[in-house]
């Protein structure tokens, strides 16, 4: 069930935007959960809904009502993580396939963050991102393998969020998908939104946020290819998304294609492989990389038997 919060606007000296009065609150951790509630419709003045921009006054009344996430109980699980760099700020880990990146309102066992709060608790995870996603600053789909970001304090999160933003945190996949290019790299620079037939899938929209794609064709076999794919921008199945819309979806990806593939794997043959990104405290740059997984490289070996 759903929680009413109220707030009486007091001791103001001037007239302030609603986002940043409630973002210096004990109920929010940062200015972008407000936005995101203001977005949602779940926060009133007097009655009424406005922007983020809104200036309160004194004796405003202010009405928060807090969805069904903030009652979900997330237990922590011993569950095994592949951590392939930590330091007082930051866990880099090697995310397995079948596993999603935070609980969802429907699933809230088995996830990373289940895991992650077996092993550091909430103390020791950010929360810019809400109850569901403590220390969660990225992600990647459930069967989307490799290297993810996880932050232990909110000034951390904010400054990884900002190298993502920035576009100084590289971030790069390594995929199989069907077809073969004509040229070897190549740049897809289409917006992406909810399908709005099937929307449990991502497609090219109009109305879409801008979404950047970087290619390159690593290795190319008879009616397929080995890409490596740089994020410019972080979309929900961006990747998935995209190679689908140029005609060259990922192999076994059964949500963006139907296309068979002889060898089975456990759905889409995509593996973030390689991050880079600066320290916190000394301004140090990690570059991380790791080998295929195994459906990766499983796939690999079968096309090259076959050339």
């Amino acid at each position: 069930m759903s929680k009413k919060y109220f707030l009486n606007v007091q001791s103001l000296s001037e007239p302030l935007r609603l986002d940043v009065f409630l973002s210096s609150s004990e109920l929010f951790s940062s200015r972008s959960q407000v936005q995101n509630l203001i977005k949602k419709s779940q926060i009133y003045v007097n009655g009424e809904i406005h922007k983020s921009s809104f200036l309160v006054n004194n004796d405003d009344e202010i009405t928060i009502v807090l969805g069904d996430e903030n009652s979900v109980v997330i237990e922590p699980e011993n569950i095994l993580i592949d951590i392939k760099y930590e330091d007082d700020d930051v866990i880099v880990v090697n995310k397995p396939k079948n596993m999603l990146t935070h609980p969802t309102e429907k699933e809230i066992k088995g996830t990373l963050v289940n895991a992650l709060l077996y092993r550091y608790g909430y103390d020791g995870l950010s929360t810019l991102n809400g109850f569901l996603r403590p220390g969660i600053v990225h992600r990647l789909d459930r069967n989307t393998t490799g290297l993810l970001i996880v932050t232990k304090n909110n000034v951390a999160h904010e400054f990884i969020s900002n190298q993502i933003k920035n576009k100084t945190a590289i971030r790069k996949y390594h995929a199989v998908v069907f077809g073969n290019f004509e040229n070897e790299q190549g740049v897809i620079d289409l917006p992406i939104g909810r399908n709005p037939k099937k929307p449990e899938k991502m497609s090219v929209v109009e109305d879409g946020k801008p979404s950047i794609t970087e290619y390159r064709v690593v290795e190319q076999f008879k009616g397929f290819s080995y890409l490596e794919l740089n994020l410019k921008t972080g979309r929900t199945h961006q990747i998935r998304a995209h190679m689908s819309h140029i005609g060259h979806p990922i192999v076994n990806d059964s949500l963006y294609t139907k296309l068979p593939f002889k060898v089975k794997t456990i759905e889409q043959v995509l593996q973030s492989y390689s991050l880079k990104f600066t320290t916190l405290k000394n301004n140090d740059i990690i570059e991380l990389e790791i080998p295929p997984d195994v459906d990766l490289e499983k796939t690999l070996r079968f096309l090259r038997s076959n050339k």
